[in-house]
């Protein structure tokens, strides 16, 4: 039965990929990928000769209603992303909505993304959390953080080894310097690394050792006594004003 699969790939060691998501890329009309010399090279790790299409953020609005219309035709297809869940900050939320608009099945498999194992290992409460992705990079970036300060789950972050030290100062002064964070870097590869600390600390870390490598930070929610001591703060000083 024709229909578009979500296919995950692994976020650095190749062999974090499933036996039914091999399976799906060999059984597939067609691969569309981020950036097919990623893809092709994970294809030829696997031993898969497959058609590959790119299908990255800058022609996606463009190919969506395409690949639509060769899945009606019968074709089945496999979406791919560089590394990771596609639609989880990289490509894939729109084809997935016009395929989904246009009455055609979606299929996603589970698999490998970078935040999950950043979000349990940095020991901070993983039952509830925000996930943000990438901040915006110049407009609407402090807003963001300022409205996110009082948050009191597990705020995730994926950020670049260039802007990161800023991100954590930005962080820092927005949240507080004592608020904790774990930041992992390279996961799954051979230098993975996880630094916890204040993000104050985290933050000379970097300074000190040039980052490298795909970042996702995780921060400690605001601690929902001074969230509450905030609040009712704040409903004092309406009151008092009224």
């Amino acid at each position: 039965m024709s229909k578009l699969y979500i296919v995950p790939t692994p976020i650095g060691n190749l062999e974090d990929i499933t036996l039914r998501a091999i399976r799906t890329l060999k059984e597939a009309d067609f691969i569309l990928a981020e950036d097919t010399r990623t893809t092709a090279f994970l294809l030829k790790h696997l031993g898969i000769e497959k058609k590959l299409y790119s299908h990255h953020k800058f022609n996606e609005h463009a190919t969506a209603t395409t690949v639509a219309e060769a899945i009606g035709e019968g074709r089945t297809v496999a979406l791919v992303s560089d590394a990771g869940t596609p639609g989880i900050s990289d490509p894939g939320f729109l084809l997935v909505r016009t395929c989904v608009e246009a009455g055609i099945e979606v299929e996603t498999l589970p698999g490998a993304t970078a935040f999950v194992p950043a979000l349990v290992q940095s020991g901070f409460p993983c039952d509830r959390f925000c996930f943000e992705g990438f901040l915006p990079q110049k407009k609407g970036r402090t807003k963001r953080l300022e409205e996110l300060k009082d948050e009191s789950r597990s705020i995730i972050f994926y950020e670049s080894p260039f802007r990161v030290v800023k991100c954590l100062e930005q962080l820092a002064e927005v949240f507080g310097e004592d608020r904790k964070v774990s930041v992992s870097r390279e996961l799954t590869k051979k230098f993975e690394q996880t630094v916890r600390g204040s993000l104050a600390e985290v933050a000379e870390y970097f300074r000190e050792h040039e980052p490298k490598g795909e970042f996702v930070i995780v921060v400690a929610g605001q601690p929902k006594t001074e969230t509450k001591v905030k609040r009712n703060r704040y409903r004092q000083d309406d009151d008092e004003q009224e």
